[in-house]
């Protein structure tokens, strides 16, 4: 492991607060009055001349539209427009766009003494997640990710980072929300960036290190502030699926460190149907879409009429986290499961390192030179974004920091494995995984807790 040098760290505490349903902030219009512009999502079997004339007929405008999926995202004035449209047949169903808060404010404490002076260790140190999965053993196998390409639909990315932008592919990235670049955001925590810096940050002397640390970033902003539109989402999926001879981003593995629960009744099925097509068309490419299980501490074999998605969506895979209660004090248990975490036989695919938050008191630990409350180490430390051309880092925990652990353990193995089929790469992931909870497929760890050595080996 190189040795930390020459940079200037501030180290901020966060946690991912997911404990509360998705906010449906109503549909999505890109002007006001009466006769608004509205977005609408529509899909059929293929998407054609029939689905285009259908829509310019009922009074509407195709912004986006693949027929291998069968989904168009269309705009209309008309008050009527859906209703003519579905009139038609010549779409299967349809409903207005919305925008979801998919990933609720995070919770972030700025620390001005914690500046880490030049000659200072990596924060590798700090890290606990990559011994529990044992990546360490699986890049001395000669197993780093290389070649791999991971796309990260989250905000924006903070491209300038130094243990963000060795790895990140900057032609390939993109934005999908209107008006902002991919690496444009709202000031603060960058959530993109502690995701990715999970998979993939590099291994070049600074800061933290990911699971895959020589597997490619491509980031693509479909969230804004957390939140963000069906449309954008789908659009994101299909570019980071699409190859680069396609005019695509060209990823292997798509990660989706966001969610949304939704029930019968509240107009999302159409819309989350869409959205369960792009996802089975990425998969068909090819790629493995990776989601998180979510924080809201839920039994989804028994939520009944609701879903979480994409943790649910198409033939990807979702993620619960796990975390250790008192790292610091010596508690090596990093395969516990961590409090929030979503849950279920027909949910979880595989656990992961998330990381947790609830040992009692604020009683502190020193690790290395760091000293901070003894709870804060229990959490994930990854990238946070940069300020004033400071590059900050921070803990932060949720199945937001489980999934790309995932990730970058599923980067190693195609490049162990680089024709695996994304089946046979979702087999590998449970096969090697480590049985916990009961034998077999559990509802907190799917079918185990994920292992990157065996991952690579066996």
């Amino acid at each position: 492991m190189k040795l930390f040098h020459n940079f200037k760290i501030n180290l901020i505490i966060s946690v991912f607060l997911f404990i509360s349903l998705s906010v449906v902030f109503g549909s999505f219009s890109s002007a006001s009055g009466e006769e608004a512009e509205k977005t609408y999502i529509l899909t059929a079997g293929k998407w054609g001349k029939q689905q285009n004339a259908a829509v310019i007929t009922a009074g509407g405008t195709v912004t986006f539209s693949h027929g291998e999926i069968g989904v168009g995202i269309v705009v209309s004035s008309a008050p009527d427009f859906l209703e003519k449209a579905l009139a038609s047949q010549a779409f299967t169903d349809g409903a207005e766009d919305m925008m979801i808060e998919w990933q609720p404010p995070t919770e972030v404490v700025k620390f001005d003494d914690a500046d880490v002076t030049p000659g200072d260790e990596t924060f590798f140190f700090l890290q606990w997640h990559l011994d529990a999965i044992e990546a360490p053993a699986a890049w001395d196998a000669g197993f780093t990710g290389a070649g791999v390409r991971i796309a990260v639909l989250d905000g924006g990315m903070p491209a300038d980072h130094n243990d963000i932008a060795p790895n990140l592919d900057f032609a390939a990235s993109a934005s999908f929300v209107p008006g902002f670049n991919f690496d444009e955001d709202v000031p603060g925590f960058r959530h993109a960036g502690h995701v990715a810096g999970i998979a993939a940050a590099p291994d070049n002397g600074l800061g933290t290190i990911g699971v895959a640390p020589e597997a490619t970033i491509i980031g693509v902003k479909v969230l804004h502030d957390g939140s963000g539109s069906f449309g954008w989402i789908i659009q994101g999926i299909e570019y980071a699926s699409r190859s680069l001879a396609a005019g695509g981003a060209g990823a292997d593995i798509i990660n989706m460190s966001l969610r949304g629960i939704f029930c019968k009744g509240g107009g999302a099925g159409p819309l989350v149907a869409a959205l369960n097509k792009t996802i089975n068309t990425a998969t068909k490419r090819g790629v493995l879409v990776i989601s998180a299980a979510g924080n809201d501490m839920l039994d989804v074999d028994h939520l009944w009429d609701c879903m979480v998605t994409p943790a649910e969506s198409g033939n990807g895979i979702a993620i619960s986290a796990t975390g250790p209660l008192g790292w610091a004090l010596g508690n090596m248990n990093f395969r516990r499961s961590a409090h929030y975490t979503n849950y279920g036989n027909s949910l979880v695919h595989v656990a992961a390192p998330g990381g947790d938050w609830v040992l009692p008191s604020n009683d502190p630990c020193t690790v290395g030179l760091i000293t901070r409350p003894c709870w804060v180490f229990d959490m994930v430390f990854s990238v946070w974004g940069v300020d004033a051309g400071i590059h900050y880092y921070t803990w932060a925990a949720g199945t937001s920091a489980a999934t790309p652990v995932v990730a970058g353990v599923a980067a190693l193995i195609k490049q162990r494995f680089p024709n695996i089929s994304v089946g046979a790469l979702k087999n590998k992931l449970a096969n090697t995984a480590d049985d916990e909870g009961k034998p077999g497929h559990d509802p907190f760890y799917g079918r185990g807790f994920v292992n990157a050595l065996r991952a690579v080996l066996e």
